[in-house]
Formats: C-alpha cells, sequence, structure tokens
C-alpha cells in the first residue's frame, strides 16, 4: 500500500451551531444547479460565497482568469462563514456551499490538478450531514462530521451519496498553497507523501474533464485537451 495522502481530517472543529445559524440566512437564497450535469443523479446544487464577479450563482470551480475572489452578495450577512475564510490565510480560488439533496449521488470521478502536490488544494468543513452519507474516495469510506474541517485530494476517485433523511451541505473552499498552507498540511503528513497519483480516467471522466477545460478557454486548457486525447 503507497503512503500517498488521500485525504487530511485537521485538528479544527468549527462551532457546528454557528455554521447551521448563518446557512438558515442563505438556504431561501437562489441555489444552482452543479454544472456537471453528467456527473451526478438527483439535486445537486450550489451558492457562492466568493466569486470573481461578486455574484453567488458564480459557482464555476476554476476560474477563467488571474482576477481575485470577492465576497458576494450574501456572505457579508453570514458572519461566522467571514470568520471562517478570513482565519484561512492564503488565496481563495473558489467558496460554495454544496448542497446534496436526499437520494442524490455524485458519480465516480476526479478533478484535474486538484491536489496539494499541484499547489492548490480543497477543503470541506460539512454545515449538515447525517451517518447516511457515502463518501468514498479510492475506494475507502470518510466520514465527516459536522464542524469538522478536511482536506480531500480530489485527484483520486471519489463519489457521493446521500442515503439518509435530510440533505448534506457542505462549505467547500479551494485555495492555492502558499507557506502559511505548508505549516498546516506537513504538520499532518510528511512532504514526501503529497505526490501526484497516476490517473487513470474512464472514457466518460476524460469527456468530462475536457468539457470543463474547452469552458475555460485557455492556452493552457488546449493543451491538456490535446494531451488527454491522444
Amino acid at each position: 500500500m503507497d503512503k500517498l495522502v488521500r485525504s487530511i481530517k485537521f485538528p479544527i472543529v468549527f462551532d457546528s451551531e454557528k455554521l447551521q445559524n448563518d446557512l438558515k440566512k442563505i438556504i431561501n437564497e437562489n441555489w444552482i444547479d452543479h454544472y456537471n450535469t453528467d456527473c451526478y443523479s438527483g439535486k445537486w446544487n450550489s451558492i457562492a460565497l466568493m466569486s470573481q464577479n461578486g455574484k453567488s450563482d458564480a459557482i464555476y470551480a476554476s476560474p477563467t482568469n488571474n482576477e481575485k475572489l470577492v465576497a458576494t452578495e450574501i456572505l457579508n450577512s453570514c458572519t461566522y462563514f467571514k470568520e471562517i475564510l478570513d482565519g484561512f490565510l492564503f488565496e481563495k480560488t473558489a467558496v460554495r456551499l454544496l448542497q446534496l439533496a436526499v437520494g442524490a449521488e455524485v458519480k465516480p470521478h476526479s478533478d484535474n490538478c486538484l491536489g496539494y502536490e499541484d499547489d492548490s488544494f480543497r477543503l470541506h468543513i460539512p454545515i449538515i450531514t447525517n451517518s447516511d452519507v457515502e463518501f468514498i474516495l479510492d475506494g475507502t469510506r470518510l466520514i465527516m462530521n459536522e464542524g469538522e474541517c478536511w482536506y480531500i485530494d480530489a485527484n483520486f476517485t471519489h463519489s457521493v451519496a446521500n442515503r439518509g433523511t435530510q440533505d448534506r451541505i457542505h462549505l467547500v473552499i479551494d485555495g492555492v498553497r502558499n507557506e502559511w498552507t505548508d505549516a498546516m498540511f506537513y504538520k499532518e503528513a510528511p512532504q514526501e507523501q503529497f505526490v501526484k497519483p497516476i490517473p487513470v480516467m474512464s472514457d466518460e471522466q476524460k469527456q468530462l474533464v475536457i468539457s470543463e477545460l474547452r469552458r475555460m478557454n485557455t492556452p493552457m486548457a488546449d493543451e491538456m485537451i490535446k494531451n488527454l486525447e491522444q
């Protein structure tokens, strides 16, 4: 068994009551269906707390240019979410709430270049969850409880199914590695355990990645498409 890091449960616990109080303030706002429609069944939707244009319906996880994120119109009312984000001293590239409805499933997939070894990373903070949510990462089930803070190496194949009786809602933060995050990550696992896995993608997964890269429409994305299509 290799020792590559798939996930980290950080020794941080946020106040689940405060998280849920902030969620109540915006639960009736306009949540947008996730754009990767081939990737899931049931209801999976999102709302942005930060985005490049400051709009909460801009839920794309991959920035299309180098513009910095700014708070969306709903973040100002969410004082605890803002406090959490201010406490993470790194550049954010996406900050969203993701809601997976009862009975919904996200199919097995991997996200391109979203592991710490890529100088980028994704954090999950569960706000509402239940014991019947099945989050599978590289064949292993992760139990992520309300208020916990998890790193998930999304380069590895992962899937999630909500088999419970209440919707699952996570605060999901994508960020850029820096010295502050190095200290945070390497305290939990040595640097040599953050190595890019050799990707094994099905044709369906490959087409999902290619369609997302086409949407980005950048020279680097075009080059990656060329490599994937070889």
